[in-house]
């Protein structure tokens, strides 16, 4: 949904409540478990917070609270979303004078243990986002070298409107890992230990 004007959080909520009883707009639905499927294109992004069962279990409350979504550009609509799967949000976006609405539900959640501990989610497009995908955002907890790491994953195709401005939607995923990962960053590594 595209906008002139920032819309009001009653255009929001209707819009989310449109939503609700939509499918997903992609039929591998829970792929970026594995592997992305051949016919997507893929982002995986990757940041070291630094280490410590400390920091990951301060990864795993931003993660909670969509910390990675504190980006001015940005807007989730709405963070006291739960994080749970069938929960939908959307992804209020500001570019080039106009302004976005994108539909997005999740998935699956994850917290396993191993020797690698991982914590997160993945969701996934409706009809009404611009693009066609899933992306899981993920921290995880190597036992063997105490690292912590921000994992940013993402399969996606255009849908036909952000097909004939392709390189702007692929430029906004860019700039989403770009902006979010120097904020994980910043946030984890002034932490007094």
């Amino acid at each position: 949904m595209f906008c002139r004007s920032q819309p009001t959080q009653s255009t929001i909520d209707t819009f989310l409540a449109a939503q609700q009883n939509q499918n997903f707009s992609y039929p591998e639905v829970g792929a970026s478990r594995r592997e992305a499927p051949s016919a997507y294109t893929v982002d995986h992004n990757r940041i070291q917070l630094g280490q410590g069962v400390q920091i990951f279990e301060r990864a795993k409350l931003a993660i909670r609270q969509w910390k990675m979504f504190d980006i001015p550009w940005i807007q989730l609509c709405w963070p006291s979303a739960a994080i749970e799967p069938g929960a939908t949000v959307a992804v209020l976006v500001s570019h080039l004078g106009f302004w976005s609405l994108n539909a997005a539900r999740i998935v699956y959640t994850m917290e396993e243990y191993g020797p690698i501990h991982k914590f997160g989610f993945a969701y996934g497009t409706l009809p009404s986002h611009a693009e066609r995908g899933e992306e899981r955002f993920s921290v995880e907890f190597n036992l063997e070298d105490q690292s912590v790491t921000y994992d940013l994953y993402a399969f996606s195709q255009p849908n036909t409107l952000a097909r004939l401005a392709y390189p702007l939607t692929r430029s906004l995923q860019k700039r989403f890992a770009q902006d979010s990962e120097p904020l994980w960053k910043i946030r984890f590594t002034r932490v007094a230990t």
